[in-house]
């Protein structure tokens, strides 16, 4: 099956407990104002690729002992079909190395997605099209509730355990406020400067403010219209 992507990443850190596969759909409806993802809205932009494709990279994240993968966006719920496709094969895949290692302890990866849509607004096709996930966490951006909630950008949103590993693996964070790095940074081809994660109110202006300073120009914003 076809799914457009913005890109993946991996090891992620700051998206999830551990060490993460990161997989951002491309295409977003929301529009959720203040979001500092604008260029995953366009569902014409990103990358085709295949749910296979994307099956093999969390292949080897599984080999190279993942903590888990993390689905976000866009909105992944744009593309269910595709997003159910993937975290059954993800499960599947993540089950299969657990009982090839013998062991299915507490560590096993977990899968979490991200999704903009609240609870009340999961029908029952998108619930059916997260049934493979083991947490979701919901609700959209709003600039002008911010938080320091771990993972989360603003205080309404909330993280929803869907198995009894989402329920394990995250009850210690569900009000757990954030104390290290929020972000983390990836430089591309020295080109582009890409942040994975959930900045803080103010946090990507000061960091514009020190990259002028040292003489390092931005040229585009992905948070600015």
């Amino acid at each position: 099956m076809e799914i457009r992507l913005d890109g993946t990443h991996y090891p992620l850190e700051t998206l999830g407990p551990g060490r993460r596969l990161g997989i951002w759909f491309q295409g977003c409806t929301l529009a959720c104002a203040g979001c500092m993802s604008r260029h995953t809205w366009d569902p014409a932009a990103g990358v085709p690729t295949t749910v296979s494709e994307v099956l093999a990279l969390w292949r080897e994240a599984l080999a190279e002992g993942t903590d888990g993968l993390t689905v976000s966006g866009g909105e992944p719920l744009q593309q269910a079909a595709a997003l159910a496709e993937l975290l059954t094969g993800a499960a599947r895949l993540r089950d299969e190395a657990r009982r090839h290692e013998g062991s299915a302890g507490p560590r096993t990866p977990d899968l979490l997605v991200y999704t903009g849509y609240e609870q009340e607004e999961l029908t029952p096709e998108r619930r059916l099209a997260l049934s493979g996930a083991d947490a979701v966490i919901t609700g959209r951006f709003r600039v002008a509730d911010p938080t320091r909630l771990l993972w989360r950008g603003s205080a309404n949103q909330r993280i929803e355990a869907l198995t009894p590993r989402g329920a394990a693996r995250y009850a210690p964070y569900l009000d757990r406020e954030s104390t290290g790095r929020r972000l983390q940074l990836s430089g591309g081809d020295g080109r582009e400067l890409r942040l994975y994660g959930v900045p803080l109110r103010g946090e990507l202006a000061e960091m514009e403010r020190l990259l002028k300073r040292g003489g390092v120009a931005i040229t585009e914003r992905s948070w600015r219209p």
